[in-house]
């Protein structure tokens, strides 16, 4: 007769692992014999192997039992629904390290591969992180209110970018975060602008319909304007030549105008 220890020995398992076996119901608790200890015999080392190696192939202890008890045939049964199932978790667990790799870099939070392409080649531009930053924040809220449509607005943007106006102002409002208040350059970005402006309309693409609510514009031209010292006088530059918004270009009739506005 063996005790606990040496059951678990010749078993391959731990003591502690035999005692929850009992507490499970798996492997039948012996009664103690005169001394207090309980003992085993060669039927219970069996059995607990067969525990074991069940358990070790992935057999979910709630179904050790059923297939212990199993004959031939629903055995094999068995064994199959729990080899489909572990396909399955294998399955999830690899969308999720998958997923984890994505979020590794950052930028994959959120945000469909298009956008992050998209910001790779602004840094290839040169244009600096804190500026990539602001501008990825903005899509990721984008990329919410719009998932089917964000691929087509990027690859309009990848066009937009072999404008060389598009990428001198790109090159400019980098390093805008760093300007003196008055800086002449903040009237040069607003030249461009405005030429990017007036293609914009001659190719009808002011005033397109973009899927995106009015609300939530405002909601992107704020940030903007939080995130930026120079913003709010770009915007009162591009209103006083006739232009207004930044996420949403509108033109301005000239009737429409604020006289306050402060010069260029």
């Amino acid at each position: 007769m063996l005790t606990i220890s040496q059951l678990a020995a010749y078993a391959g398992v731990t003591v502690r692992a035999v005692r929850h076996y009992h507490r499970i119901g798996l492997l039948p608790e012996p009664e103690r014999d005169r001394s207090g200890y309980r003992t085993y015999d060669a039927a219970a080392v069996v059995r607990l192997i067969r525990i074991r190696t069940l358990a070790d192939a992935g057999v979910p202890l709630a179904r050790v039992q059923e297939l212990l008890a199993a004959g031939p045939a629903e055995f094999a049964c068995g064994v199959q629904e729990v080899d489909k199932a572990l396909r399955a978790e294998i399955r999830r667990l690899q969308d999720t390290r998958s997923r984890l790799a994505r979020l590794a870099a950052g930028e994959h939070l959120a945000l469909p591969q298009s956008v992050v392409d998209y910001l790779d080649r602004l840094r290839g531009l040169g244009v600096e992180e804190r500026y990539i930053e602001m501008e990825r924040d903005a899509w990721i809220m984008i990329a919410a209110q719009v998932p089917h449509s964000i691929d087509a607005v990027i690859a309009k943007k990848h066009e937009e970018l072999d404008d060389p106006d598009m990428v001198k102002l790109y090159s400019l409002l980098s390093g805008a975060l760093d300007w003196p208040d008055n800086d002449p350059r903040i009237v040069e970005v607003a030249d461009i602008m405005e030429r990017l402006m007036v293609r914009a309309v001659e190719a009808g693409e002011v005033g397109a319909d973009d899927g995106i609510d009015d609300q939530f514009v405002d909601l992107l031209d704020s940030t903007m304007v939080e995130s930026s010292p120079h913003a709010a006088r770009l915007l009162a530059i591009l209103e006083e030549r006739g232009w207004r918004g930044w996420t949403r270009i509108e033109r301005v009739p000239a009737d429409g105008l604020n006289p306050d506005l402060p010069p260029s």
